[in-house]
């Protein structure tokens, strides 16, 4: 069985890095069951194993963390849904490319519950939607905002890192980088489109869409 944590408050980044870290290994070991564990950081800014120094734009704004998770910058903070995704794939699909779709399915899935249609785009991580109310881009083509990122990493056939959802940050806090290194388009959240979502009904959609998706 998955173990769901709820950690309450803000979460520094180190000390989350540290007890996923210690989380894996035990579960690699066959110490502890798989885990989703759900906070909030305070603000800051990670670098994943693809981040290029110029997408930093304000590199003295928050603190920046180098972490080993696929992806580029991204940024956490208060009013975000961080959920860190410890599942053993020797227990499902020794399938990265598979294990990273049903990641970005859950995220939609769990969208859906409030009425957000998320989408993918070819060569754009995360989690998109788009947006007809606003203007289109210089090119013509239709706005389109990130609502959710996506970073994974795998230790012997464990995931950790995972997923974050935009419920009700600060989308200022994201002009110190380029998000996931990818221009012209925006930053929303779910309150930002006019939804009157807490936290706590993300946690709420996130267990319900989980089961069906992962089999638990």
């Amino acid at each position: 069985m998955v173990e769901w944590l709820t950690s309450h408050g803000l979460v520094p980044y180190e000390t989350a890095l540290a007890e996923m870290e210690a989380r894996v290994s035990a579960i690699a070991g066959g110490r502890a069951e798989e885990a989703i564990w759900l906070l909030e950081h305070p603000p800051l800014y990670t670098a994943g194993t693809s981040a290029r120094p110029d997408d930093l734009l304000q590199p003295d704004r928050f603190a920046v963390y180098e972490t080993r998770r696929g992806g580029q910058y991204t940024y956490h903070g208060p009013g975000q849904r961080v959920a860190y995704v410890m599942l053993d794939l020797n227990r499902r699909e020794r399938d990265v490319r598979q294990f990273v779709s049903r990641i970005e399915d859950w995220v939609i899935a769990t969208l859906a519950e409030f009425n957000v249609t998320g989408e993918r785009r070819k060569g754009r991580v995360g989690v998109w939607v788009q947006r007809p109310e606003k203007p289109p881009l210089p090119d013509g083509s239709p706005r389109e905002d990130k609502i959710a990122a996506v970073g994974l990493r795998i230790r012997k056939w464990v995931s950790f890192h995972g997923v974050s959802i935009n419920v009700e940050p600060d989308l200022s806090h994201f002009d110190g980088i380029v998000p996931c290194g990818i221009t012209g388009h925006g930053v929303t959240s779910l309150v930002d489109m006019g939804l009157p979502v807490t936290l706590e009904d993300v946690d709420a959609a996130l267990k319900r869409t989980f089961p069906p998706i992962f089999g638990n």
